[in-house]
């Protein structure tokens, strides 16, 4: 018969990116079984959403994907955005795209270079957060906010990308080319890294579907959807871009499409600098934002495509000013749903390897 142990693994480690616990059944170092215990960071936002103006909840979101905020304010504000009519203008969605797709390559480096110190590969790390903090400095200038940026509003933005704002996504992109492709070098060419990836964390395509996947974990298995092709949204039906898919199906397929997409951000920020228009950054009936009051009972609901996957709003307005109820779809925790399933017959080396690849972020999970 054999011995089935339980090892404890968070909920505070530094391998697991967040404040989760796994419980990992074992047999001797075989995982047999993971449970997986969520709760630990659990802040109500959705909730809280109910009890205030529509414009205030913006800060909640931030505050959900934490190194993803574009995006998730992206998602709320679309919806609120359906329920009062209220139109962002031309140039406030071509800076909404900047922002999100920078988001996008900021929230990649930080799972890059995690992913890498998960495994034992230092150097990596520091590349990737230095050039996160490029991106960074462009948020501080645009919103004051490096990484909770509270930048996007009820009908456009809260500020102007001034000219010496631009220059600076102008000069940023052809330098991070360049090092985007050093760093995945430093992945790519180290022994350690394809030994570690390789074969593990196997997703067939069946079952991401099952299981409700989304983003680079299901186009590693060989499925192309993303929102921003399947259902476009803010404008990018307008720019040229392709969705990377991997049929590897592991570990290792998952990086390279997230790589790829990096690439692909990069070309659609390129585009979207070109064709950004002058004009309003706001829409006027916004400033109204703080006394927004949904006549009669109204509901919307918006999806955009993040760092992790599809994250969705659902909001729902009763004739007050503030939503009657407010509900968000975490990618992330579809792919935290996968563990059990994935890591079985896995080593507990390998199951560090799975979940930094999954790159879940707890806030948006446990929201």
């Amino acid at each position: 018969m054999p011995h089935y142990t339980e090892l404890n693994i968070g909920p505070v480690h530094p391998s697991i990116h967040g404040i989760f616990n796994f419980k990992l059944i074992l047999n001797e170092e075989i995982i047999q079984d993971v449970k997986v215990t969520l709760g630990f960071l659990h802040r109500n936002a959705e909730k809280l959403s109910e009890l205030n103006l529509y414009a205030d909840n913006i800060i909640f979101f931030d505050r959900m994907n934490y190194i993803d905020a574009m995006n998730m304010e992206l998602g709320y504000l679309m919806s609120v955005e359906k329920l009062t009519g209220i139109e962002p203008p031309e140039r406030a969605q071509w800076i909404r795209m900047i922002m999100v797709e920078l988001n996008r390559l900021a929230a990649r480096l930080v799972g890059m270079g995690s992913l890498g110190l998960d495994l034992g590969m230092l150097t990596p790390f520091f590349h990737t957060f230095k050039e996160r903090e490029k991106i960074q400095r462009i948020f501080t200038e645009a919103s004051g906010g490096r990484q909770e940026v509270n930048y996007f509003s009820v009908g456009g933005v809260y500020q102007d990308l001034t000219e010496q704002m631009i220059n600076d996504i102008k000069n940023f992109l052809p330098q991070f080319k360049k090092n985007l492709e050093d760093m995945y070098n430093m992945f790519i060419h180290s022994e350690i890294f394809w030994q570690r990836n390789r074969g593990i964390g196997i997703i067939e395509p069946e079952m991401a579907l099952d299981y409700g996947v989304t983003g680079p974990a299901l186009r590693a298995s060989g499925i192309p959807y993303d929102v921003r092709k399947d259902a476009p949204y803010l404008f990018y039906d307008r720019v040229n871009f392709d969705i990377p898919i991997s049929h590897e199906k592991d570990n290792f397929g998952r990086f390279m499409v997230k790589v790829e997409e990096m690439r692909q951000s990069i070309r659609i920020i390129e585009q979207c600098l070109d064709k950004i228009t002058d004009g309003p950054f706001f829409n006027p009936q916004g400033k109204k934002s703080l006394m927004l009051r949904i006549k009669g009972n109204g509901e919307a609901f918006s999806r955009v495509e993040s760092d992790a996957g599809e994250f969705a709003v659902y909001v729902n307005g009763n004739n007050t000013t503030k939503p009657n109820r407010v509900h968000a779809r975490s990618p992330g925790l579809r792919n935290l749903s996968l563990l059990p399933v994935i890591s079985k017959g896995l080593m507990i080396a390998d199951f560090i390897a799975v979940v930094g690849g999954l790159d879940p972020v707890v806030g948006e999970v446990d929201r």
